[in-house]
């Protein structure tokens, strides 16, 4: 009778797989590198803030630098002041103790002084001229005593000065000292912060050449699928066009009973019984064929055909019997003879665009 070529299953279904994980892959790497531009884009910026920070910090250290110039002058100039004030101060005091000696010796002894400077005088003009020295000689004194205190005024006055202006120099150094450490409080965080992104920005770089390997070997699976698929699509061509034996042909082995039971258990334990005799079906249409290898176990140990021998679990079935009453059954008519997916040699989950016999969660093909 005629045989239709059907495509591959499990193939198909992990190139599939493979192609939508390379996508996302794809996808998670695209994030990736616009994290990577984000972060390299902060990062420019702070630099360029902490290069606009270290110029403000130059200045500020230029003008601290300034500052404390200046104060070591005003502080040359207020000692000479002081010098000055104390070599003021010391002629002040001989002066105040001589004039207070030459006032107290002419009051004290006013009458007789004045008296016989005017005793002395020979005529009436040197009478008044006598009396124009005395007066002179009391503003004299009077004089020197303004003077005295205009010079103490004046030297407290110059003393006030620097020592208000040497206030103002240490007021204005504190300010500078203090912007100083906020500007360099903000060196520091900010080069933290461009050492904190160059971290992160080395740490995504990793990841996204992770991912680009991952991507890369995601390629090689997926070319080796699409090969394996190709070969698959072949075979099940040649396997439509080749000759098939009838069941009769067939010589069961023992323990074939056993080994395809589990196998139904394990692809189709909790489908349908009709899900079940289909996938013993697959196997014993393999067996028919002669594209695949003539007995049960050659077929379901073919390399990378069915996925519960390449997990384990199959052989962990087998050890259990882990087979029901249906899939004994169901393996009893498949090596029979009867078929409810005609000469499908393949199944797998059912994708879109593929055509076949849907029974329960399967797609025979």
């Amino acid at each position: 009778m005629p045989y239709k070529a059907y495509a591959t299953s499990e193939t198909r279904k992990a190139l599939d797989d493979a192609k939508e994980e390379r996508e996302n892959l794809q996808n998670e790497l695209d994030e990736k590198n616009e994290d990577i531009s984000d972060l390299k884009s902060e990062q420019s910026d702070l630099k360029s803030e902490l290069s606009d920070l270290n110029s403000q910090l130059t200045d500020v250290s230029d003008n601290l630098a300034q500052i404390e110039s200046d104060m070591d002058a005003k502080e040359a100039e207020i000692e000479e002041t002081k010098a000055q004030l104390e070599a003021a101060m010391q002629t002040e005091a001989d002066q105040y103790a001589a004039m207070k000696k030459r006032v107290q010796f002419i009051y004290e002894s006013q009458d007789f002084v004045l008296i016989e400077i005017l005793l002395e005088s020979k005529s009436f003009g040197d009478f008044l001229n006598n009396s124009e020295y005395i007066a002179r000689l009391s503003e004299y004194d009077r004089q020197q005593l303004i003077a005295y205190q205009t010079t103490v005024a004046q030297i407290e006055e110059a003393k006030a000065l620097l020592e208000s202006e040497q206030a103002e120099l240490e007021e204005y150094q504190a300010a500078q000292q203090e912007e100083q450490n906020r500007v360099s409080g903000l060196v520091a965080s900010t080069s933290s912060a461009v050492s904190n992104y160059s971290d992160q920005i080395d740490a995504a770089e990793q990841e996204a050449e992770a991912k680009e390997a991952e991507i890369a070997a995601k390629d090689d699976d997926i070319e080796e699928l699409q090969k394996k698929l190709e070969e698959e699509i072949r075979l099940s061509r040649l396997a439509a066009a080749s000759s098939w034996r009838d069941i009769s042909e067939v010589s069961f082995a023992e323990g074939d009973r056993y080994l395809l039971a589990n196998l139904i258990y394990c692809e189709a334990g909790g489908e349908s019984y009709a899900g079940q005799l289909a996938v013993g079906a697959v196997v014993i249409n393999r067996v028919l064929s002669s594209v695949y290898p003539d007995t049960v176990v050659g077929v379901i140990y073919q390399s990378k055909q069915f996925s519960p021998v390449a997990s384990g679990r199959l052989e962990l079935a087998l050890s259990q019997d882990k087979a029901t009453a249906s899939c004994y059954q169901a393996a009893d008519e498949a090596m029979s003879g009867v078929t409810n997916v005609g000469t499908c040699v393949y199944f797998r989950t059912p994708i879109p665009g593929l055509e076949g016999i849907q029974i329960g969660g399967h797609i025979f093909y």
